[in-house]
């Protein structure tokens, strides 16, 4: 297996490592998942994000191409920011879901660990004529939780003010940092790539301060969970589409609905009708009654037992003290509301749907 540049700083801090993504990770500290968790949404959490795929996009035209690739607007993105997005098949499935960020003269991407190898080849063979270059000497950091501002700004000022969505450059000691304000847990925070010989000193740089500590991939996961966003290869993967999967407004108004950039991304006559034509699934969130977790590939059904759909995420959230999922539900049980259950062990356990995220987020728009 392979290992992030702080994989003896995980060991010395005793964390517990499994295999992910085919490399050796923390799933969690001595401090366990639960509290994790609970530090995260109340403190500054610290997360070994390096197994992720990081990489430059550059060259005459490489904005216009990769838009031929993304179904979301590419040519629209300030430079400055950075925007959700993802691949899609010519069915209209997802094959990873990615941020890019608008550098100027270059797009820096960064895509899902189990899926990097089969998107740094599709950006090759995509984009003709420019230079994809992938970077494996940063390590990515995330500092996350309501003190994760104040916290990375006593380290870096200048990136007091950045608000969500933004992506720039900055110095730390003399090292250059790519930064980006987004946040997978829900929280505010920001994402750090910093080169590999300087990561374990930025990291305890981080750990210095009383509010920060290190959280496991066990707290990532369930910190997402309760932001309601996908994991790819369990929410979204080649058999649902953007607006199976609730992602409907990741796809701009501009390349979904008329002018001359509307559609031409792969998928695109698949995609485009269920704005309009309902799918026959859709990813929607439920409270689950009683204190049970419900784990993915529970099916849901209905009072008299017939299955209505599966659940793809679950697990207990920390923050509300009660179990909670994501599932894909026949679009014809949403809109009938019929009573929904979880079926688990021949026991039918009664779901509310809610809308998500289940907490709710607090990223900082200025």
């Amino acid at each position: 297996m392979k290992r992030t540049a702080l994989y003896d700083q995980h060991i010395a801090s005793s964390a517990r490592m499994v295999e992910f993504a085919g490399y050796e990770m923390p799933v969690q500290y001595p401090l366990g998942v639960m509290k994790e968790h609970l530090w995260a949404r109340e403190n500054a959490g610290l997360f070994d994000v390096s197994h992720m795929g990081q990489v430059l996009l550059r060259g005459e035209g490489v904005k216009e191409a990769l838009e031929a690739i993304l179904p979301v607007d590419v040519l629209g993105l300030a430079k400055g920011m950075q925007r959700y997005g993802m691949f899609t098949t010519d069915k209209g499935g997802i094959t990873d879901d990615l941020m890019f960020a608008n550098w100027g003269d270059e797009v820096f991407m960064v895509v899902n660990a189990g899926c990097k190898e089969q998107d740094f080849a599709y950006l090759e063979a995509s984009l003709v004529g420019c230079e994809v270059e992938v970077i494996e000497d940063r390590a990515l950091l995330a500092i996350q939780g309501p003190k994760a501002r104040e916290v990375f700004s006593r380290m870096v000022p200048d990136a007091a003010t950045m608000t969500f969505m933004q992506s720039s450059k900055f110095e730390w000691q003399g090292v250059d940092l790519w930064v980006s304000c987004s946040g997978y847990t829900g929280e505010d925070g920001y994402e750090v790539s910093v080169p590999n010989d300087h990561a374990e000193a930025f990291a305890n740089a981080f750990l210095a301060y009383d509010e920060v500590e290190w959280i496991g991939l066990g707290a990532r996961d369930s910190l997402r969970l309760e932001a309601g966003l996908c994991l790819y290869g369990h929410d979204i993967d080649t058999t649902t589409t953007p607006v199976e999967a609730s992602l409907n407004w990741a796809i701009q108004k501009v390349r979904r609905s008329g002018g001359d950039r509307a559609g031409g991304f792969p998928g695109a006559d698949i995609i485009m009708p269920e704005f309009t034509n309902k799918p026959a699934k859709k990813r929607v969130g439920f409270l689950v009654d009683g204190r049970a977790p419900v784990r993915e590939g529970v099916e849901v059904v209905d009072a008299s037992g017939e299955v209505k759909g599966s659940v793809t995420s679950g697990g207990f959230s920390p923050s509300l003290a009660q179990p909670i999922v994501m599932a894909y539900v026949s679009t014809e049980a949403l809109d009938a509301e019929s009573a929904l259950f979880a079926s688990v062990r021949g026991k039918s356990i009664p779901l509310k749907q809610v809308a998500m995220p289940f907490v709710p987020s607090r990223y900082y728009r200025g």
